[in-house]
């Protein structure tokens, strides 16, 4: 289940940062001769949180393989450039549909940040509602990544900077989300009975 509360950034030595991703409770793994699919729980039944679910998960009728994983992380990343989910509704079911049917804004028009039309793009590719027109993997992904400009300098007083702000503007609204920045970085988010945690 990839969503905010379940990445953290953490340092290895004083250099570089990554990302783990926790709780893969959702996950079964894939037969070894196999499909290359991913399979939640059982048929039928829609596991997950609604904010961060691709359509083909949220349908529970099609087959759903690593693709679903880099929609939820490009749910992530959108979160991330504007401080709220792709989509927002009063109801999981609503937000489900939402994903399944509805056009997403770009993060350059939800945000007040400078974002590249190149990420803006990644963004927006991971965000397909078919999986054909997601990146094919991990890697194709990082590639892409990899060749974005970056338009300003970031770090850790910028994003605490932006944080507080958006809290802030965001406190009386529902669905909020929370960051937590500690030496390692934690990324924390949305509570249950908020739309990212329905």
């Amino acid at each position: 289940d990839i969503k905010p509360s379940n990445l953290v950034a953490c340092r290895m030595g004083v250099a570089v940062d990554f990302v783990k991703i926790l709780d893969f409770g959702l996950v079964k793994l894939a037969s070894e001769e196999g499909s290359g699919q991913l399979n939640l729980t059982s048929p039928n039944v829609t596991t997950g949180t609604p904010a961060f679910m691709a359509p083909e998960v949220a349908l529970g009728n099609r087959p759903v393989d690593r693709r679903a994983d880099l929609y939820a992380l490009g749910c992530v990343a959108y979160w991330l450039l504007t401080g709220r989910t792709p989509f927002e509704a009063p109801t999981a079911v609503a937000m489900l549909m939402q994903h399944v049917q509805d056009d997403v804004r770009a993060p350059s028009e939800v945000s007040e940040l400078a974002i590249p039309p190149e990420l803006d793009r990644i963004v927006l590719d991971c965000l397909a509602k078919h999986p054909d027109d997601r990146p094919n993997d991990a890697a194709a992904l990082y590639r892409r990544l990899a060749e974005c400009p970056v338009p300003d300098p970031w770090d850790r007083d910028r994003a605490l900077e932006w944080w507080n702000l958006h809290l802030a503007e965001h406190s009386l609204e529902a669905g909020a989300p929370e960051a937590a920045f500690s030496a390692g970085w934690k990324i924390a988010v949305p509570r249950e009975g908020e739309p990212g945690g329905v």
